[in-house]
């Protein structure tokens, strides 16, 4: 009598260590293919490496890197800012976020800033979504904001909780401009004393390192 097994009644054989083996190198091959220039590109910008002058940046690293789900952010919709990021998602982009207590002057300022950098960057604009997390908004800015402002997003904080702001951010007291990278890092922030040509330096060459987002 003949004794059957699953693998002989579907034909297929069952993969032999070296198959596996294979397998998981072509995995890694291409996760490195479509992630590596990113996380090559947050190495050097961070550290330097490969460049002689060493740092470039114009804005306020943050070291360690602050992820963005401490921030406790959602849409108006409900839908937490932090699922947009991560290395699982198709095409994330980068993020300019507008964070203040009270929306004045300065933080009026910040908003032209965003989205003057933000057309600046030419074919790479679509890489680099805008949104403000804004604790109050005077009402003159509120009934503009749909003719001057209509392609940032606004965020508020989750119910019940409060947001983890980076080491020199605090929003309530200065507003700021976070920059978000594609996996969720909050990595840089600006202020007023920024110029938009810096942010724009900072962006053009992080566009130029990296390949997502």
């Amino acid at each position: 009598m003949t004794t059957t097994t699953a693998d002989s009644v579907t034909g297929q054989d069952s993969p032999n260590p070296e198959q596996v083996r294979r397998g998981r190198r072509t995995a890694l091959l291409l996760f490195a293919v479509g992630f590596g220039p990113m996380v090559l590109a947050t190495i050097m910008f961070y550290t330097g490496w490969l460049n002689p002058l060493g740092h470039t940046n114009e804005g306020e690293l943050i070291v360690p890197p602050l992820q963005v789900q401490a921030l406790n952010l959602e849409t108006s919709g409900g839908e937490p800012l932090a699922q947009r990021f991560g290395a699982d998602k198709v095409d994330p982009n980068w993020l300019m976020l507008v964070v203040a207590g009270t929306c004045g002057d300065d933080c009026e300022q910040l908003l032209y800033l965003s989205r003057q950098v933000n057309i600046a960057l030419g074919k790479n604009a679509p890489r680099i979504s805008r949104a403000a997390a804004l604790g109050n908004v005077p009402s003159g800015l509120e009934q503009r904001w749909s003719a001057e402002y209509n392609t940032m997003e606004r965020l508020r904080p989750v119910s019940g909780t409060s947001s983890a702001w980076p080491t020199g951010v605090a929003p309530e007291a200065a507003p700021r401009i976070l920059l978000v990278d594609p996996f969720g890092n909050v990595m840089m922030h600006y202020g007023v004393e920024h110029s938009g040509k810096q942010l724009l330096k900072d962006l053009k060459h992080l566009m130029k390192l990296s390949q997502i987002g």
